[in-house]
């Protein structure tokens, strides 16, 4: 497939393992220079030698840091501050009752499920309607339209994101904006995002 990506910018949140990774390996494979994200050097180091690994060409850069934190996202923009392609894969889950739900977690939730790709999107949305050009994914889940009675604050979460989408699909001429709401599948623990059953791209 051949979605001419050839040297276009692409920048995935939460891409040290799951999806994300997937997703960061599919467009360094498509020729995009590619950066990935997590949480700690190790983490992003390990993911960077992945992809080098299936795709020995690969233009893969690393950028280590919380995004669920506005010093990061201010960092991140420092140190790379135009992406063509822009990929909000970073999130979190943990199952817990509604009554044991804490305005902490939702803060917690909210900070990384949903303000990150509010923030990353409001720094590089400015230079893909300037180049007429951009893409904006936000990686989003079946929970969003099927709340889980066991994580509300997640569901709730996973549905700002396609609102946001489509809010700034409505607002954007020349850069797409979507929402993806995969079906979830086990992982090793509720700290990151449940990597999704699909890890094709979308057209892009």
């Amino acid at each position: 497939m051949d979605l001419k990506l050839t040297d276009k910018r692409a920048f995935v949140s939460g891409s040290s393992k799951g999806i994300g990774l997937a997703i960061a390996t599919a467009l360094a494979r498509e020729g995009a220079r590619v950066v990935v994200n997590g949480r700690t050097e190790a983490s992003v180091s390990a993911a960077l030698s992945e992809i080098l690994g299936s795709a020995p060409n690969a233009k893969v850069e690393g950028f280590a840091g919380d995004l669920g934190t506005a010093q990061a996202a201010e960092l991140l923009n420092t140190k790379f501050p135009s992406m063509d392609i822009l990929v909000n894969n970073l999130g979190i889950f943990e199952p817990k009752p509604f009554e044991q739900i804490t305005d902490e977690d939702w803060r917690r939730f909210l900070e990384v499920n949903v303000l990150s790709g509010v923030r990353l999107s409001r720094m590089y949305l400015p230079g893909m309607k300037e180049r007429n050009w951009g893409r904006i994914v936000f990686i989003s889940s079946e929970s969003a339209i099927n709340t889980p009675a066991g994580m509300i604050h997640y569901g709730v979460t996973k549905t700002a994101q396609l609102a946001l989408s489509r809010g700034l699909a409505e607002s954007c001429a020349g850069t797409a904006v979507l929402g993806a709401a995969p079906r979830s599948i086990p992982t090793s623990g509720p700290s990151s995002r449940p990597p999704a059953a699909s890890t094709s791209l979308p057209t892009m």
